[in-house]
């Protein structure tokens, strides 16, 4: 199984106690796989409903911010690859 891959970066290299602290995570996983079951239902009488589909991801991936001074990070997006984190310097 491969390892996740992950890349981060701020918005600034310095901050002043206070200002806004964006960090950005690409991320992703070579073996993560999308599923999709499709389930179809039949009667006795042979009549069938339309089919209907749904969505996993087997081996979903969590990204977890911290840093050394305990500041806590707000998620404020996260599309599956990329997501944006937000705390206060």
């Amino acid at each position: 199984m491969a390892a996740p891959t992950a890349s981060a970066s701020l918005n600034a290299s310095t901050y002043s106690p206070g200002d806004q602290m964006n960090l950005t995570v690409t991320y992703g996983d070579a073996d993560t796989r999308p599923l999709t079951v499709t389930i179809v239902v039949t009667d006795a009488q042979g009549n069938s409903s339309a089919p209907v589909r749904v969505a996993a991801v087997i081996d979903p991936l969590t990204v977890t911010v911290t840093d050394d001074s305990g500041r806590s990070w707000t998620r404020l997006s996260d599309n599956g690859a990329v997501a944006v984190y937000r705390a206060v310097a």
